[in-house]
């Protein structure tokens, strides 16, 4: 499993072989159960996790006292909130397991100590974090450009495997939608 992760880390950063071995001390690994929390909302979020196998969301209950799914991690995604993370803050958020996972996780104090061994840490991260704001980025734009129909046409054209492996209704969360409206959707996109 950890071949995964230095693959990924390859991508962005050079490492030997030797320094994988030490970078990998400063992650603990986690099987985590279909739908268990990794994090809960109220909780100090402490982790970052990386997504090894499975498929993790993150949601929080919004006025109406419904799950609203902000982001999906798959294989070799990164996730956690960021702002409680990075400032050790109670969430708003949860983090769970849709399907059976494994993950890394470190520490932010893991992971400061890291980077210090690790200079070129710096970069991988530095690249994992502007991939995940240009995808930021480019979900804003669709909010703002497509209207809902539109959004999950896009996301079944760009990602088919994705939409498929998603329950619809998480998919609906992330939408913004009722799981009988994107059901319709689905009708009039087969017909």
């Amino acid at each position: 499993m950890s071949e995964i992760f230095k693959k990924h880390i390859t991508k962005f950063a050079k490492v030997s072989d030797d320094e994988f071995e030490e970078i990998k001390k400063f992650f603990d690994t986690k099987e985590v159960a279909k739908k268990e929390n990794l994090l809960e909302e109220g909780q100090i979020c402490r982790h970052h996790y990386f997504v090894l196998s499975g498929l993790l969301r993150k949601f929080y209950i919004n006025e109406k006292g419904t799950e609203q799914t902000t982001e999906f991690a798959i294989e070799t995604w990164w996730l956690t909130d960021n702002f409680a993370y990075e400032n050790q803050l109670h969430t708003e958020f949860y983090i769970q397991a849709v399907e059976k996972s494994i993950v890394f996780y470190i520490t932010q104090d893991k992971q400061e100590k890291l980077l210090e061994k690790f200079p070129v840490m710096e970069r991988y991260f530095r690249f994992v974090y502007q991939r995940a704001y240009a995808a930021a980025q480019k979900r804003i734009k669709f909010l703002f450009s497509f209207s809902k129909e539109e959004f999950y046409f896009q996301a079944v054209r760009n990602h088919p495997e994705f939409v498929q492996r998603v329950p619809q209704y998480l998919i609906a969360s992330y939408l913004g939608f009722t799981p009988e409206y994107l059901s319709e959707i689905r009708k009039r996109l087969l017909s």
